[in-house]
């Protein structure tokens, strides 16, 4: 390895223990977002847009609270965030986009997403960064790998500002994956409507170091919901028929999201995540609680899925005189990787050194919301692929144990940037 690639490699490795010890969950990436600016501000971009500036905020899906906002902006605050960036970001609004503008040529887009898990990360010895010092402070946990994204596009932008990549380069870091709410709103602002080509990556998804898979697809189609039972109280003793039992029907309920037939025509799920109700004992439950999600392979049996949960939902309620309220929290549609995007990044990876193994597609197996950008790159004419960089890592996405290994950090940015590099020059 020369001293430029291990200081490049030092580089990276840097960027990213810094986003995993202070990862932020969903539209409350503020301190992630800042420290995005200011890497890409030392890059130098031709455009740079913060939160609203690119985000349509209407189209935003699983918005925490404002309360819950506010601790995180705060925190972000007392960390030393500008204020003027802060003020850009106000609302939850987070995430970056960022724009080369090259000379003629074709438009080429990046999505990385940004944001953690809310859950405690290991404190094993075992476990590298509470080892060596990076394990998370806010307790929150980057347990999928975003930090590794985050890092990939700023390693991405800056080695293709410094080729010969000949057209518009367009990145976005973008906040809310995990609760599938920001990949819409960055959709329907129209960023991207103009692409010729996108790219969507993510490290690890069990395939191991020098590992590249040149196009996932096999994306669930998916559906977060809410719902709140409102029954009434009575004691459940002296008179217990004078009650409106809401844990009954939250009971019911999940029986029968269960019982949801499947469909001939591909895989669907159904899960209730969080259940919840009553405040005693002896108190007949006058509210109960779901947070729960369908799935489908396509968006249409997703759809069939979440229709007929909605039907046992509010069946539920009126069997046991009940009231529903059912909320969307989040969704996404299916994607598929284009043909030719895949065998571009095919060709890059099985060049790039530290490659060891390509794969020319898999399936995912699960959601994700990247599927939202894709769909409307590919509806505007243009062709998208969802990239897979391989990582050993001692424990599966979302546990307190996952970890990346540090040598995929380079192979992921070779890999992007050459493949962008090698779309502008029409190769």
């Amino acid at each position: 390895m020369s001293s430029e690639t291990a200081t490049e490699r030092e580089r990276l490795v840097g960027l990213r223990r810094e986003f995993h010890r202070f990862p932020e969950p969903a539209w409350r990436e503020f301190r992630t977002t800042a420290r995005i600016v200011e890497e890409l501000e030392r890059i130098g971009v031709d455009r740079l847009l913060v939160g609203r500036e690119f985000i349509d905020s209407d189209a935003r899906m699983s918005v925490p609270d404002d309360e819950e906002i506010a601790r995180w902006f705060e925190d972000a605050r007392a960390a030393g965030v500008d204020e003027d960036l802060l003020e850009r970001m106000e609302g939850g609004h987070t995430g970056a986009l960022a724009v080369i503008e090259q000379g003629e040529g074709p438009t080429v887009g990046l999505r990385v997403d940004i944001d953690g898990l809310p859950q405690p990360e290991s404190e094993s010895e075992d476990h590298v960064p509470a080892a060596q010092g990076f394990r998370s402070e806010t307790g929150a946990m980057h347990a999928c790998g975003h930090d590794a994204h985050a890092t990939f596009g700023l390693g991405a932008i800056e080695a293709v500002k410094n080729s010969d990549f000949e057209g518009t380069l367009k990145v976005v870091f973008q906040p809310a994956e995990e609760v599938i709410g920001g990949g819409k709103a960055v959709a329907e602002s129209g960023e991207f409507d103009d692409c010729d080509h996108l790219l969507a990556v993510h490290v690890g998804l069990d395939h191991p170091t020098g590992e590249v898979v040149a196009g996932i697809d096999g994306f669930l189609a998916v559906q977060h919901v809410e719902a709140a039972f409102t029954g009434e109280p009575s004691h459940a003793g002296a008179h217990p028929e004078a009650g409106r039992n809401a844990n009954l029907a939250l009971a019911t309920a999940v029986q029968n999201l269960y019982a949801i037939p499947r469909h001939a025509d591909g895989r669907t799920r159904v899960n209730a995540g969080i259940i919840r109700g009553g405040s005693a004992t002896n108190i007949v439950s006058d509210g109960a609680y779901i947070e729960g999600e369908v799935r489908g392979s396509t968006t249409e049996l997703k759809d069939y899925m979440a229709e007929h949960a909605e039907r046992v939902l509010r069946s539920a309620a009126e069997m046991h005189d009940c009231e529903v309220d059912v909320t969307v929290a989040g969704e996404a549609p299916s994607a598929v990787s284009d043909e030719e995007l895949r065998e571009l990044v095919g060709e890059v990876a099985g060049a790039t050194p530290g490659v060891d193994t390509v794969l020319d597609r898999d399936e995912l197996g699960g959601s994700e919301d990247a599927t939202y950008i894709m769909q409307r790159v590919q509806d505007h004419g243009g062709t998208a692929a969802y990239v897979g960089v391989g990582t050993d890592h001692p424990g599966g996405h979302h546990t307190a144990t996952f970890d990346v290994d540090e040598d995929s950090l380079p192979v992921g940015v070779s890999v992007l940037a050459e493949s962008i590099r090698r779309l502008s020059q029409g190769e």
